[in-house]
């Protein structure tokens, strides 16, 4: 098996900016066809990225989580639904890791595999001879046409009659496919549904899912990674908050670009740029930007001390996790919020890109793990000496 130096974070950056002309250019046909277009996913494949959570052993890059954070954002810069396609490849190849390393072997036997996954349990799964048979679909499957494998929960039924969470591993080629990604916003990740009939899945292919939120696996050879040390939600809240920071970055950039020679109409304004409100405008939304900045890196920099130290996690300190998750994608909405109302009715045409990136952040902040009310809550509960109300912590 190849084993394949990590290159520095800066270079990973590097990539990610030659990238940028690319996934602008493809950003509205994604948006037009519901998917990413294949020159973006050959251009993503060909500059390393989506080996940033692979163990080294099948050629990944095992990179720390700050420069997830970093390459993630920055891909928002070029477009949300690329960044966000691209996080959750980034958290279900990290989640592959979980399992057997003989299921391994088989998931990353495709070249450059892309996983893609889900976290709610809407299946159901029996036990049967050497395994179990799901039945059940999975809907919001970002990336799912495009990917080889899929990383999805699922609830067990136990002998008693109840059920517990688990994690499965399955083939994208043994998953129906219901083409249902009609939506306002996020249109180009392709998050479509996907179902199960009557599937056996074998039981080196399953996990329970509390030992996996707790960051605890199957694997041998993975047991030394740094990156293993880490919980499951805490990752992958870090991850996708990465996709926020980008969009905030990627509006105050769609903004500026379209400012110079932008007059105010129905005013003497002949240049936006002259006028006071402009500038307010900016300066606030710039706040918001720096905010969402701060929580994004901070939490990325918990995640890789702490793993470093090999330190365990306090519930607090999960959940402060989930605090910085919910910031990071408030306080984007709410720079892009400002300058979209900044730009005016020509803003409303499609191949304005302020106009997407508005509704991409809409869209990211309806998300159920990412909503900034929810996570505020959770916090609030722990620091007020309740227990959390969630697994997902």
């Amino acid at each position: 098996m190849e084993t394949t130096a990590a290159p520095a974070r800066a270079e990973l950056v590097q990539r990610v900016t030659e990238l940028l002309p690319t996934l602008r250019k493809n950003a509205l046909w994604g948006e037009e066809n519901r998917r990413l277009s294949d020159e973006t996913i050959e251009a993503l494949t060909a500059s390393g990225i989506l080996k940033m959570r692979v163990p080294h052993r099948y050629g990944g890059y095992e990179s720390d989580m700050r420069s997830v954070v970093d390459v993630v954002s920055q891909l928002g810069r070029g477009d949300g639904a690329t960044s966000w396609t691209v996080a959750v490849w980034m958290i279900s190849a990290w989640m592959a890791g979980m399992f057997p390393d003989e299921v391994q072997d088989e998931i990353f036997a495709t070249p450059d595999v892309r996983i893609s996954g889900i976290l709610s349990p809407s299946a159901l799964a029996v036990p049967a001879d050497g395994g179990v048979v799901l039945n059940g679909k999975w809907s919001f499957n970002t990336g799912a046409q495009q990917s080889h494998w899929n990383t999805n929960a699922a609830v067990l039924a136990q002998p008693d009659g109840t059920h517990v969470p688990i994690m499965v591993a399955i083939p994208i080629s043994d998953l129906a496919v219901v083409d249902d990604w009609h939506t306002s916003g996020l249109r180009g990740s392709g998050s479509i549904t996907t179902i199960a009939e009557n599937l056996f899945v074998p039981q080196a292919r399953v996990l329970h899912m509390g030992p996996v939120l707790q960051g605890q696996h199957q694997s041998v050879a993975n047991a030394a990674s740094v990156i293993y040390r880490a919980p499951f939600m805490s990752t992958a809240c870090t991850t996708v908050g990465a996709v926020s920071l980008g969009m905030a970055l990627a509006g105050r950039e769609a903004f500026l670009d379209r400012l110079p020679g932008r007059k105010i109409t129905y005013t003497d304004y002949a240049n936006q740029g002259e006028a006071p409100v402009t500038h307010l405008q900016v300066a606030e939304a710039t706040v918001k930007v720096d905010e969402a900045r701060f929580h994004a890196f901070g939490a990325a920099e918990m995640l890789d001390t702490k793993a470093v130290a090999d330190e365990p996690w306090t519930i607090e300190e999960r959940a402060r996790i989930r605090l910085a998750l919910g910031a990071t994608t408030q306080r984007a909405k709410e720079a892009v919020d400002i300058l979209n109302a900044a730009s005016g009715g020509s803003s409303i045409y499609h191949d304005v890109p302020i106009q997407r990136i508005f509704r991409d952040v809409q869209t990211l902040n309806l998300h159920a793990i990412m909503n900034p009310s929810t996570n505020l809550e959770l916090y609030g509960r722990i620091i007020c000496g309740l227990e959390p109300n969630t697994l997902y912590i």
